[in-house]
C-alpha cells in the first residue's frame, strides 16, 4: 500500500484503505489521522466517516461511532461494510444501557444476564468488552459471588492491562478472601497506575500491613477466639486449651504425638502471654513488630510455669487419662 502510494500520495481510495488496514491492526491513531484530513476536504466522504467509526467504535465509544455509521449510511445507503458496524454498535450500546439501567435498579442478575449477551455480539472489540467484564465483575460483586468477580476482572485486565477500576476491584477481592499477596500486587499496580491518588496508596499500605499479620502466628485462632474476644473470653480459652494439651495429658502416646503437643501447649502459652497484655495485644493487632519493641520474649518463658501461675496449686493425684483426677485452685 505505501508503494502504491509513493506513486500516488493523494489517491484518497489507497489512503482510506491503508487507515483501514492500521485500524484493524489496532493503531487507531494513525487511522484516524488519515481519515481526518480526508474529512476536512470531503465532509462527506463516506469511506473516511466510516474509517473513524471504525476506530471509535473499537477504542470503546460505540455511541459515537453509531452516530457516525449513521451519517455513512445517509450518505451511502448501500455500504455493506458499514451496515455491518451499524448494527453490531447499536445492539452493543442499546444492551450495555440495559445492563447499566438493570445495575442501577439493583437487579444484579439482570445486569450479569445482559451484559453476558453484550459479550457475544463482537469478541474483536477488545476495549468494550474489558469494560463489559468490568460491569458484570460488579454484578458478582453485588451478589457475593467474589471468584465469578475476581475471574471477570482478570479477564478486563487481560484486555486492557492498564484498567485502574479492574486492579482496585479484583484486589478488594482479594481482601475480601484474605489472598493478601494478590492484593498488594494489584494496589500496587493501580498506585503506579495513579499515583496522585492518596487513597490508592492507603489501600496499598493496608494490604501490604494485613500481608504482614498474616505470615504471623494468628495467635486468636491458636487460642480459638475472634479477634474482639474480651479478657475474659481469652482467659477461659487458654484454660481450656492449656489442659487439653498440657504434654502430661500424653503420658502413653507415641513419641511423635507428644512433640505435637508440646509445640501446641507452648504456642498456646505464647499466645495467652500476648493476648492477655494489652500492650502487647495492642502492638500485635495493629501489625507491629513486638521484637522492634522488646517485647517479644516468648522463646524465654516457660509454658509450664504459666501454666502453674494461672491455675494455681494442683491437688491430688494424676488418673490414666490426665487431668480428670485434678482438683483446681484458680487464683
Amino acid at each position: 500500500m505505501d508503494r502504491c502510494l509513493n506513486h500516488s500520495n493523494d489517491c484518497y481510495k489507497f489512503l482510506l484503505f491503508k487507515a483501514e488496514c492500521l485500524a484493524l491492526l489496532g493503531r487507531y491513531q494513525e487511522a484516524q489521522e488519515i481519515a481526518n484530513e480526508i474529512v476536512v476536504k470531503d465532509q462527506k466522504n463516506s469511506d473516511a466517516l466510516y474509517v473513524r467509526g471504525m476506530c471509535l467504535y473499537y477504542q470503546g465509544n460505540s455511541e459515537v461511532a453509531f452516530q457516525h455509521f449513521q451519517r455513512v449510511l445517509q450518505y451511502e445507503p448501500d455500504h455493506q461494510k458499514a451496515k455491518v458496524f451499524y448494527k453490531s454498535s447499536k445492539k452493543l450500546h442499546n444492551k450495555k444501557e440495559q445492563g447499566n439501567r438493570e445495575f442501577k435498579a439493583g437487579n444484579w442478575q439482570n445486569a450479569y444476564s445482559l451484559y453476558t449477551e453484550c459479550l457475544e455480539i463482537d469478541n474483536k472489540n477488545k476495549s468494550i468488552n474489558s469494560i463489559l467484564y468490568f460491569n458484570r465483575a460488579n454484578a458478582s460483586f453485588k451478589m457475593n459471588n467474589i471468584d465469578a468477580c475476581i475471574e471477570d476482572c482478570s479477564k478486563a485486565i487481560e484486555l486492557d492491562d492498564g484498567y485502574l477500576k479492574a486492579y482496585l476491584r479484583r484486589a478488594k477481592c482479594y481482601m475480601e478472601t484474605e489472598n493478601y499477596e494478590a492484593a498488594v500486587k494489584d494496589y500496587n499496580q493501580a498506585y503506579k497506575l495513579d499515583k496522585s491518588n492518596k487513597e490508592n496508596y492507603r489501600l496499598l499500605k493496608d494490604a501490604e500491613l494485613q500481608l504482614k499479620k498474616s505470615l504471623r502466628k494468628d495467635y486468636y485462632k491458636i487460642l480459638g477466639v475472634k479477634k474482639d474476644a474480651s479478657d475474659d473470653e481469652i482467659k477461659k480459652a487458654y484454660r481450656k486449651s492449656a489442659l487439653m494439651h498440657h504434654p502430661d495429658r500424653f503420658p502413653d502416646a507415641s513419641e511423635e504425638v507428644k512433640k505435637q503437643e508440646e509445640i501446641k501447649f507452648k504456642e498456646i502459652g505464647e499466645a495467652y502471654t500476648i493476648l492477655s497484655d494489652p500492650n502487647k495485644k495492642a502492638r500485635y493487632d495493629n501489625g507491629q513488630d513486638l521484637e522492634e519493641y522488646g517485647m517479644h520474649d516468648n522463646d524465654h518463658i516457660d509454658p509450664n510455669v504459666l501454666f502453674k501461675a494461672f491455675f494455681g496449686n494442683i491437688n491430688g493425684n494424676r488418673s490414666r487419662n490426665g487431668f480428670s483426677g485434678f482438683e483446681f485452685s484458680f487464683g
